[in-house]
């Protein structure tokens, strides 16, 4: 296994990509920043095991927070709403 390359608390850039087929990072985070919450640990690709691959090597997965703010331009909650999602880290760079 890739050691986990963020720690919690590090600010993140989700790849802006749009790639066809199985993706299991949501559109409405990409091209967008967050902060990393956790590391979730280590896990098989599932964008290649979705195509009989064996999703090896392993990914280091995490949990991100994104200000709603920073996602939805007419969000009229408060400026303190995260929404959390796991992204794994080859979608993810430095901030």
């Amino acid at each position: 296994m890739t050691p986990a390359r963020f720690e919690p608390g590090d600010p993140v850039r989700v790849r802006p990509d749009e790639k066809p087929g199985h993706v299991r990072t949501p559109a409405y985070v990409r091209g967008k920043t967050g902060r990393i919450e956790g590391f979730l640990g280590a896990y098989k690709n599932p964008e290649s095991l979705a195509y009989g691959g064996s999703g090896l090597p392993e990914r280091p997965l995490y949990k991100v927070g994104f200000r709603q703010t920073d996602l939805w331009e007419e969000y009229a909650g408060s400026p303190d709403d995260v929404l959390y999602t796991d992204i794994y880290e080859h979608w993810l760079e430095p901030a």
